[in-house]
């Protein structure tokens, strides 16, 4: 039996006992060492050659990932580690460190306990690594520390013991806030990273070795002994006595938590449902015998299999053959074939208990983000993934050869599917077809795989950016006319208040129908008035519908008729038929025909619409556009180059920081100003810049611009360059 074998046998056998499983991911800023380190730990485990570990990247198994030398996807993989005369299985995934594909962070998130963050020693904490923290915390997936490149910090700055001591010292300072202010209240202190404790490690990634106090002690190897390595070049002979993967992976068992453990505490944030249900009390328990509980965190693509959805398995056992609920869409699948990934390769199983990351074919519907489950009915399902940034550019997508239309249109709805942070949709006015994503390299990977991967040459347009409607005053309530003039809805709108607003964003508020009795205390905190508590009723995509109407009769048997209108006023608002932000909606009064006939969708639609356009159009519409923060690193000689750089594109300095002869410049800067920013600035700094872009939301357009966006968007999209009045919608 090979080594490869004997692992999954062993797999197979460890995946029945939680108390011996570790759920873990390695997440960090780009090119800070990830995916190097996945490739030691992988041969460690016997699943690749030693030589090439740090050289072959094997999770990076995507061509496009090989070619541009960069993560673009959340990688799994299961092996088997031994520690202390126990085996343990170890389910890692290897993140993305790019901001574009920041989203499969994000999914991954939901699928682990654990993780190790990555931060590059010479570099220290990033952009990037703020964000990942955030995004771990947020689902309460316990983190660990390990300082890369250490190598590079004795040999190229040739910094003395105590000088590494105090830029040691620092990242892990840096880290530990980042835990203290992001962390739930009952972890801020249990889960800081602890040199002493052994939660922090240090090495090369690159010469696979590493070090943390624990190993230390145990074979008496110092700091000094390390540096000497380094310093003689003999990091093959370190990397011998003290190897990468044993000293984090015995990090990860030691310091992270089994799911029996973790869901006892993770399950309360993730799904809102009873917790004193049956189902509740088996993902609390981790209980292979109760109810199927679990959530897809990521669809793939198999040549051979089709389409696998990827996830965690929470409660319950996974059998081929059985019959699951897709919650979202109601519907019953039945399972086909069941695994696990080791690394490009899956291993086909039979049944899969709970606690583990799973790989299912046969769920047709499934999204990232679905819940599945067994018994009579769908439970309630798992708290929808936030991610932290949003599709900021759009390319249209155009087939070169007619006749692969119809394969184009199947083909970016399933891009889309297994990608939720894509965006595809039919431009109605232009009948063209449009792919929104985090920003160029993110639609260039994407179009690159639609034409390598799925066979069909496309072309793509030139990128443009998303802008946001909103806006600035507040109306009056609108009347809006049903066609048949028989119903009469008086909406009233007005800027949604920025403490709301950031609410919605992070989660407090969920989006989705709501019940103000539901979340009255939150929504007092942030200072809604009892008249809009009772009468929340919708949010969507940062927007709050209120229904304030009092005694209106038959009102219930139109109100999702009214917000299905909303919902599609607000996908294109009136002032450039972009998606519009921050709005508070009212429907204050109507007057309902008592006849049903007279009161349906053809009537309520328009009306509702019509009224609500105008509404915006009196309370000054304005135009928001996506910002990013932009950190740049250089040498002290070109700061002044940097920053004419980034003031030449509406940058805004936010700070400029210096350490030895490195300047680090922070900027916020319009998404629309950053095309081609990348060849720019490596001509203003002669190739010595570092830099690093992070989403930073939406800020409203300066004053002289606004009104030529709209006419340049207007017309993009055919329609007349002036925007229109609400007299235009009120005489319809």
């Amino acid at each position: 039996m090979g080594r490869k074998e004997e692992m999954a046998k062993r797999v197979k056998e460890l995946m029945k006992d939680p108390t011996h499983i570790r759920n873990t991911g390695i997440a960090a800023h780009i090119d800070h060492g990830k995916t190097t380190l996945s490739d030691n730990l992988l041969s460690g485990a016997g699943l690749m050659s030693e030589d090439l570990a740090g050289k072959q990247l094997v999770l990076d198994f995507d061509e496009q990932e090989q070619a541009r030398g960069i993560t673009i996807n959340a990688s799994n993989i299961s092996m088997v580690h031994r520690n202390k005369d126990q085996d343990y299985l170890v389910n890692l995934i290897d993140t993305p460190g790019h901001v574009d594909f920041g989203g499969d962070v994000t999914r991954a998130m939901r699928a682990i306990d654990g993780c190790i963050i990555v931060v590059c020693a010479v570099e220290g904490k990033m952009p990037q690594t703020e964000t990942v923290v955030r995004q771990a915390l947020k689902e309460r997936v316990k983190p660990t520390l390990f300082i890369n490149k250490v190598d590079r910090l004795i040999r190229e700055l040739q910094l003395s013991p105590e000088e590494l001591q105090n830029r040691f010292v620092k990242i892990i300072n840096e880290v530990n806030k980042l835990i203290k202010n992001a962390a739930p209240p009952e972890f801020k202190d249990s889960w800081q990273v602890s040199v002493t404790e052994g939660s922090v490690a240090f090495g090369s990634a690159y010469y696979n070795w590493a070090i943390n106090v624990p190993y230390m002690k145990k074979t008496g190897i110092s700091f000094k002994d390390i540096i000497e390595h380094c310093m003689n070049d003999t990091q093959k002979e370190l990397s011998k006595k003290s190897p990468l993967h044993e000293i984090l992976l015995d990090m990860m068992v030691t310091h992270l938590p089994n799911p029996l453990v973790a869901q006892k505490y993770r399950i309360p944030q993730i799904w809102k449902g009873d917790l004193e249900s049956a189902v509740g009390k088996d993902m609390l328990e981790c209980n292979p015998n109760g109810h199927l509980g679990m959530v897809v965190t990521k669809i793939v693509q198999d040549p051979h299999a089709g389409e696998i959805s990827v996830g965690r398995l929470f409660s319950g056992t996974l059998k081929t053959g059985q019959e699951v609920w897709i919650v979202a869409t109601k519907n019953k699948r039945r399972v086909q074939q069941v695994g696990i990934f080791m690394g490009a390769d899956r291993e086909n199983l039979e049944v899969v208990p709970c606690g583990n990351i799973v790989a299912v074919t046969g769920l047709k519907e499934a999204i990232a983000g679905e819940t599945i489950c067994t018994g009579d009915e769908p439970i309630t399902p798992f708290e929808a993934i936030k991610h932290y940034s949003e599709p900021v550019v759009t390319v249209a997508v155009e087939p070169k050869n007619t006749k692969d239309l119809a394969k184009l249109v199947e083909v970016l709805r399933q891009v889309s599917k297994e990608d939720p942070t894509l965006v595809a949709k039919i431009n109605e006015d232009s009948g063209e077809y449009l792919l929104s994503g985090m920003g160029e390299l993110h639609l260039e990977v994407v179009g690159y795989r639609i034409t390598h991967d799925r066979g069909i040459d496309i072309k793509l347009s030139q990128p443009i950016v998303i802008y946001r409607e909103s806006i600035d005053g507040k109306s009056e309530a609108v009347e809006g006319k049903s066609p048949n003039k028989h119903n009469k809805f008086y909406m009233q709108v007005e800027p949604l208040e920025d403490n709301v607003y950031n609410a919605i964003k992070e989660g407090i508020i969920p989006e989705g129908r709501i019940k103000g009795k539901d979340l009255g205390p939150q929504l007092r905190e942030l200072g809604m008035g009892t008249d809009e508590v009772k009468g929340i009723a919708d949010v969507y995509n940062g927007n709050v519908f209120f229904n304030m109407t009092k005694g209106v009769v038959y009102i219930n048997e139109v109100i999702e008729l009214v917000i299905q209108s909303i919902h599609e006023a607000l996908d294109g608002g009136p002032y450039s038929r972009e998606p519009v932000m921050k709005l508070k909606i009212k429907l204050v009064d109507c007057k309902l025909h008592e006849d049903s006939i007279h009161r349906g969708p053809a009537q309520v639609i328009p009306a509702v619409r019509e009224g609500l356009f105008a509404a915006m159009l009196y309370a000054r519409p304005v135009i928001y556009e996506p910002i990013q923060k932009v950190t740049i690193t250089t040498p002290q000689d070109y700061m002044g180059a940097v920053t004419r750089e980034m003031q030449s594109r509406r940058g805004q300095i936010m700070d400029i920081s210096q350490e030895g002869d490195s300047t680090t410049v922070v900027s916020i800067s319009p998404v629309s100003e950053m095309f081609g920013f990348a060849g720019d600035i490596r001509g203003a700094t002669e190739g010595r810049a570092l830099w690093s872009t992070e989403y930073a939301g939406y800020q409203k357009l300066p004053t002289e611009l606004q009104m030529q966006t709209v006419e340049a968007i207007r017309k993009r999209k055919g329609l007349k360059p002036q925007p229109p009045k609400p007299e235009d919608y009120l005489n319809m």
